[in-house]
């Protein structure tokens, strides 16, 4: 097997070490997940889901993967779990409610998954506030662009007239993609911008919300990743880079952004803070020449 890809420099995957001496950990990337049914030995079940390659993703870039599945938030708890992450991966999954962007459901679009729309737009708005560092992957990235006012086209063959962006049976259609010099996801795919989409949604990028930039098309037409200049890192695609165990540097930039988050967060909370001067301290001024 060749070596990973990995952009422009190499992820470390051992502990370094903090000014203080201690050893800084690796840093923790949530991943949201679903709430499926799902059968495992005797038991059949609602649990938290999510395909392990996700985990492999983070994990081989040299970061800790914490699970995030959907429960009731309001915008204190999601600021809360925001600050205790490092950086979040917003995954794939099901349809986004047409109801979120002003549309009425088309017969192609999924039944709405409410639990999961309300957790990750409360994450997702509580990471923008805090310049947390984000990956949308597929639904991650349309959830990006309806939170930021945008909207989607809810059923890409009424557009291209085929299948050819979800074939269907889980079954991936690979394409490559080149992204635009200058932008944030071509550095941190370094020399070659070019990458391969493991492409599986029937939904797609339609009106633009506030702040996006498109960083690459198909020859169609059809926006394939995403990214906000507003923040240090964030980026959104298409496609499912999980998939590809020979390329992890979307998780390696995200790791690595990440990594100096956490560093100037610790740098910042360690940073001494000026104190009032109390009336016996030398530059206190006498309250009678005040």
């Amino acid at each position: 097997m060749p070596p990973s890809q990995i952009g422009n420099g190499s992820v470390a995957l051992s502990a370094s070490k903090h000014r203080s001496g201690v050893p800084d950990r690796a840093p923790l990337i949530g991943i949201t997940s679903y709430l499926e049914q799902a059968q495992t030995g005797v038991w059949d079940v609602r649990a938290s889901f999510l395909p392990q390659v996700y985990l492999n993703g983070v994990t081989d870039a040299g970061g800790i993967a914490v699970v995030l599945p959907p429960q009731p938030v309001d915008a204190e708890i999601a600021a809360g779990i925001v600050a205790a992450l490092d950086g979040i991966i917003l995954s794939g999954g099901a349809d986004i409610d047409p109801a979120r962007y002003g549309q009425e459901a088309h017969e192609r679009t999924a039944p709405p998954r409410a639990d999961r729309d309300a957790f990750e737009s409360a994450l997702l708005e509580a990471a923008l506030a805090a310049e947390l560092p984000f990956l949308g992957i597929c639904r991650g990235a349309q959830l990006l662009n309806v939170e930021l006012g945008g909207d989607l086209i809810q059923h890409l063959p009424d557009v291209v007239g085929d299948d050819r962006y979800q074939l269907g049976a889980g079954e991936f259609n690979r394409i490559d993609v080149e992204v635009d010099a200058g932008s944030r996801i071509a550095d941190v795919l370094g020399d070659d911008r070019t990458a391969r989409a493991d492409l599986y949604h029937h939904q797609a990028i339609g009106a633009l919300g506030a702040g996006l930039t498109v960083t690459s098309r198909t020859a169609d037409g059809i926006a394939q990743s995403l990214e906000l200049t507003s923040v240090p890192f964030g980026i959104a695609v298409q496609w499912h880079p999980e998939e590809n165990a020979q390329d992890r540097r979307l998780f390696a930039g995200l790791v690595a952004a990440a990594r100096e988050y956490r560093s100037a967060r610790t740098l910042h909370a360690e940073r001494p803070t000026a104190s009032a001067p109390t009336p016996d301290s030398p530059h206190s001024t006498p309250r009678e020449q005040l």
